[in-house]
Order: C-alpha cells, then sequence, then structure tokens
C-alpha cells in the first residue's frame, strides 16, 4: 500500500507496541466469542438469552468504572512498564479463564469475562496516548491506520478461530491454550515497549469515576476540537456495533445465508476497515488530514442508504452456504456496499483518533482517551437501545434500520461539521489540492511546529491561501485584501477560515487598524499567520514589490518570519493570465504546483525589501 505507512513495522519504537495491542484484541475475542458460543450451544438451560447479554454487557461495565482511573495512571506513570503489568494481569487471568472453560462454569466465566473487561479498560487510554510520545508528528496518522487495522483484524481472527476451535474435539481446551498462548506472547512483545515518560508525575488520583469524567469533560469542552471528535468516535462505534449486532440476523433472514455467509460479511466488513485505514494514510500524505472525515462521513451515508436499496427480495428457507450465496449476482451489490462502509469507515475514523492525540495537552492525554472510551461504551449501549426501539417496538426491519442509521449518519456530520468548520474547510482544500492540482512541498520543515510565526509568500491566484493551507501542517490564519475576501463564491469559504481581511488605511483606517489588532491577537495565541505583502495578486506573473506592513507586523509582534514561494499556478483558471480570474474557462487540471519555504529569519533581520529578494530566489523562473 505505503512504504511510509509499512516502514513504522520496521521500529522498535512501534513494532512492539503494535504486536502487543493486537495480541490484546485478538485475545479478548477469541476469549469473549468462546464464552458466547459456550452459552449458546453447550450450556442447556432457559436461560442461555439473558446469559449471552450478561456476558455482552459485564465486558462492558468495566470501561464506565475503570476508564477514569486507567487514564490518570497513564498520565501519571511511565507507560511501558503500565502496560507490562497489565499484561501480567492479562496471564493470571486468561489461566483462569481457560480452567473455566474447561469445567464450564457459568458464573466463574462470567467473573472472568468481567475482569477483561478491567484489563481492557486499563489498557485502552496507555495504547492510544503512547503513540505520540513514540512517534514522530508526521507519523502519527501512520501509526493511527496501522493500529486501527491491526485491531479489527484481530477482533475479525479472534472471533473467526474461536468458531473453528468450538467445532472441533476439544475445543474448549484449544480455546483456553489459544488464550494463555496469545497473553504470554503479548508480554514478552511488551517487553521490547521502548519507555515513555510520565507527562504528569505530579497528577493526583481521584478515584471517584463520575466526578473525574465530569472534570475531564469540563477541560475538553474549552477544546473544541478535541470534544467532538471524541463525539463523533464515539458515533462511529454507535454505527459499527448497530451494524455487528444485526449481521448474524441479516444474513440469515434476508439474505438466507448461512453462520459461515455471516462471518464472512463480517470479514468483507473488517478488512474494508483495514483497507480505509491505510488509504486514509497514504491520502493524507503523512498528515492528519481532517478532510477526509467528511469524505469518510459521506460514504458512510451514502452506501448505507444504498444498502437498504441493494438488499435482495428473496422468497425461500433454506439456509445457503458461501458457495450457494456467492453463485447469486443479486448479492454482489450487498458485497460491495458492505465493503464501501469498512472502507469510508477507515477514512472516518483514522483521522479522528490522531486529532485528539495531537491536539490533547500532554499533561492530560490519557484521561482525554480514558473519556473518550468512556463515551464509546456509552454509544455501544445506546445503539443497543436503539436497535430494541426501532427494530422491535418500531418494528421496523433491518435494511430499513440500516436505511435510518445512514440517515442519522448525515444529521450527526452535519451537526459535527457546523460546530468545527475546521473539518469542512480541510476538505475542501484536500479537493482541490487533489484534483487540479498536484502539490509538492520542499523545505516545509522551516516552519515552527509549534509557536507563533508569520509566513510570507507571493500572491499568485485566488487560491494561494487554500494550497498554503493544504500544505502545513498546523492551521493558518491568512490576511488578505479585503475584495478578494468578499468575493461572491469564495465569501463563504475565507470567513469560514478565520481570514483576516486588510485594505489600505487611506481607503478604509477601521478595517486597516482591525486587521493589525487581529494579527496581533493570533500572534499572541500562538498561530501561524499567512500574509502577502504584494497586496494583490500578480497581473504580469512577476512578483510585485512587498509592502512595509511585514515590517510593521514583525515590529509589534517580535516573531519569527518563513519565507515562501508560490510556483506553477501563473497560467491557471485562479490566476490573471490571459485575462480575469475566474472569468474564463479552466484549462488545466492535475497541474504541477510547487511550494516552498526557506528557513526561518529572526525578528531582527525582517524588511520588506529582504523578503522580497529571498522570495524571488526562492520562486527562481518557474511562475
Amino acid at each position: 500500500m505505503s512504504d511510509g505507512v509499512f516502514s513504522l513495522l520496521n521500529k522498535r519504537r512501534f513494532l512492539p507496541y503494535f504486536v502487543t495491542q493486537a495480541f490484546g484484541a485478538f485475545n479478548d475475542n477469541l476469549f469473549k466469542q468462546g464464552i458466547l458460543l459456550l452459552f449458546t450451544y453447550v450450556v442447556i438451560s432457559s436461560q442461555n438469552e439473558l446469559l449471552i447479554n450478561l456476558a455482552a454487557g459485564l465486558f462492558i461495565l468495566p470501561f464506565f468504572i475503570f476508564s477514569p482511573l486507567a487514564g490518570q495512571l497513564a498520565d501519571k506513570y511511565e507507560k511501558s512498564r503500565l502496560i507490562r503489568r497489565i499484561k501480567v494481569a492479562e496471564i493470571g487471568l486468561m489461566s483462569l479463564g481457560a480452567f473455566a472453560l474447561i469445567i464450564q462454569s457459568e458464573l466463574l466465566l462470567l467473573g472472568i469475562l468481567f475482569l477483561m473487561g478491567v484489563q481492557s479498560a486499563m489498557f485502552g487510554p496507555v495504547k492510544y496516548s503512547i503513540l505520540p510520545q513514540h512517534l514522530r508528528p508526521n507519523e502519527l496518522l501512520a501509526g493511527n491506520a496501522l493500529v486501527e487495522m491491526g485491531t479489527f483484524l484481530a477482533i475479525l481472527f479472534g472471533t473467526i478461530l474461536a468458531g473453528v476451535f468450538f467445532t472441533m474435539s476439544g475445543g474448549s481446551w484449544l480455546i483456553g491454550g489459544g488464550v494463555i498462548l496469545c497473553a504470554a506472547l503479548g508480554y514478552i512483545s511488551s517487553r521490547a515497549i521502548p519507555d515513555a515518560p510520565a507527562p504528569n508525575p505530579e497528577l493526583k488520583i481521584n478515584f471517584n469515576p463520575a466526578t473525574e469524567i465530569l472534570q475531564t469533560i469540563r477541560d475538553t469542552k474549552d477544546n473544541r476540537a478535541v470534544f467532538l471528535s471524541i463525539m463523533a468516535i464515539s458515533w462511529f462505534w454507535f454505527l459499527g456495533a448497530s451494524y455487528l449486532t444485526q449481521f448474524n440476523l441479516f444474513t440469515k433472514d434476508f439474505l438466507l445465508g448461512n453462520p459461515v455467509v455471516a462471518t464472512g460479511l463480517l470479514t468483507l466488513f473488517s478488512v474494508g476497515i483495514a483497507v480505509g485505514s491505510l488509504l486514509c494514510s497514504k491520502l493524507s500524505e503523512g498528515k492528519v488530514e481532517l478532510g477526509l472525515v467528511p469524505i469518510g462521513s459521506l460514504g458512510l451515508t451514502i452506501f448505507g442508504i444504498d444498502l437498504y436499496f441493494s438488499t435482495p427480495t428473496i422468497q425461500g428457507q433454506v439456509e445457503r452456504d458461501l458457495v450457494t450465496f456467492l453463485a447469486d449476482s443479486n448479492n454482489y451489490w450487498v458485497l460491495f456496499d458492505l465493503l464501501m462502509i469498512g472502507i469510508f469507515g477507515g477514512f472516518y475514523i483514522v483521522p479522528l483518533y490522531a486529532v485528539i492525540q495531537e491536539r490533547s495537552d500532554d499533561e492530560n492525554r490519557a484521561q482525554v482517551i480514558a473519556l473518550n472510551n468512556v463515551m464509546n461504551a456509552v454509544f455501544m449501549v445506546a445503539s443497543a437501545i436503539a436497535a430494541i426501539l426501532l427494530l422491535s417496538v418500531f418494528k421496523l426491519s433491518i435494511p430499513e434500520y440500516f436505511f435510518v442509521l445512514a440517515i442519522m449518519n448525515g444529521v450527526v456530520a452535519l451537526y459535527v461539521f457546523q460546530q468545527v468548520p475546521e473539518f469542512v474547510l480541510r476538505f475542501c482544500i484536500w479537493i482541490l489540492s487533489h484534483s487540479m492540482y498536484r502539490v509538492k512541498h520542499v523545505g516545509l520543515e522551516n516552519i515552527p511546529e509549534e509557536g507563533p510565526a508569520v509566513l510570507v509568500c507571493n500572491h499568485v491566484s485566488y487560491v494561494d491561501a487554500l494550497l498554503i493551507g493544504g500544505a502545513v501542517r498546523r492551521p493558518v490564519r491568512f490576511v488578505m485584501d479585503k475584495g478578494i475576501s468578499e468575493m461572491p463564491g469564495l465569501k463563504w469559504f475565507f470567513r469560514l477560515a478565520k481570514t483576516i481581511p486588510i485594505t489600505s488605511e487611506k481607503r478604509d483606517p477601521a478595517v486597516y487598524h482591525a486587521a493589525f489588532a487581529a494579527i496581533d491577537e493570533a500572534l499572541a495565541n500562538g498561530e501561524l499567520v499567512c500574509i502577502f505583502p504584494e497586496g494583490r495578486l500578480t497581473k504580469t506573473g512577476e512578483i510585485d514589490s512587498f509592502r512595509k506592513g511585514i515590517e510593521t507586523i514583525i515590529a509589534r509582534n517580535p516573531v519569527p518570519v518563513v519565507p515562501m514561494a508560490l510556483k506553477g499556478l501563473w497560467g491557471s483558471f485562479f490566476s490573471h493570465k490571459d485575462g480575469m480570474a475566474l472569468a474564463k474557462l479552466p484549462q488545466r487540471f492535475w497541474s504541477k504546483v510547487e511550494l516552498q519555504a526557506d528557513s526561518i529569519w529572526n525578528p531582527d533581520s525582517v524588511n520588506a525589501a529582504g523578503l522580497e529578494l529571498k522570495v524571488k530566489q526562492l520562486r527562481g523562473r518557474w511562475a
């Protein structure tokens, strides 16, 4: 798929962690599915349905109780040692669980399942909060893509292997031996995880989960993007749990497939998420690309609706095996829809996890992730309640239920994108930079990863800001001519991007002084500000004289300055070559464009003439 993604598997700072978390996810599902199969087919009781639902509830209950504590421990203590202790506990639990499987003790199995839920709840915050400590910023999204791929495939293989073992002679012994072996292998791999120092060793532990959750919610709400990313991830688990819970009945009642067919659908769905996760990393080009989240959400809605229309109307009572099912071409579109739902699910979920890791404070990142785990559990319980209401009370069919879920996903997406316009902004930028232009980046590592700085660039076209915003890892505030910022058709976008309109002091003193006040505020808040010192689009293709505004900005705000040059945009639909921009037919698609950044200039060396010369040198002859 991408050498850049899989190259992380060659690094000690990632591979042992990846193997450890994959074994954990595999083991949880091997053991849990073994219990469910035992309660379904072996334990003869009128309470089978109660036992199955109780098992599901006991596994998820610890996430409500212990996730807040787990988040605090992961922030307070060194993470690799914490992981090893959790894995030692898993070996003990799985040894006891294997014994319970062999003697078929319902109460002991339920107790062990609850303790496995505790172990998983304790592992969750450290699992995700350790990534930003071991990965570089440009590796974070690739790391999350591999983790999501590994997690879903581990869940799939654990579930399938439990079914395979269960049908064999001595199945309980095989499952029991398997969970002990996996726990031991997970511990062995955890010993190679590098140290991850405690970010907040002075943290005082709050053992009350309710007050800790409320405090974390209050702290996180101030960071709107992180909080709504948590809500969006939790919605994904609502959606995923709804699909996965209904797969068996959907297959049996509407596709006339046997359990092997149901497993095949689950496999296709999980593989889709794995593929989507890797594609997300590939298309993001090393950045945490929020623009893929709306694409993922749109795909979930479109293919969720299409699944309703593609479900065939079949008459009959005989269940079909996998060969017979695949021989019926009426089922192909259902398979395609499920695969695409999985792929777009990967697009949707991976950037959101990366946002939480990247934008949470170091001192409480694990607590924020713990809050995410609690909310995930809440939404999964809500999905079960919603299924009961819609399927049992309102008597919807499962295809109709899938249709309602798709519509609900669209509504949720619109709300999230309205609250955090950055998602839509990044979506527009990503579409533009992957349709009309092929953008190459040179020297962008010179832009500070944090803290205030001013970017200075030549001004060639109406999409300069979009292309720069799409290339730079950090959000950028653009200062642009008031006339451009209020252009019909683009005004809404520039307002969404929080551009700072400016004009000459003679033309409008109020706008002029308001612009400098906004620039001062943005830089004081540690933001990146980009200005185009020419003050207008070039009409000749050459770089015009730089105005003195940049000197005023730096005099008021002595921050680093990064000169940049855009190349290849002269002659595009959005430039003034051969007529006014936007007033001619587009003639170039997929054009090569380059953005090159120079090394940082200290504030005391900044002057308009010097920056103009440097930008001209960076641009060279390629306009």
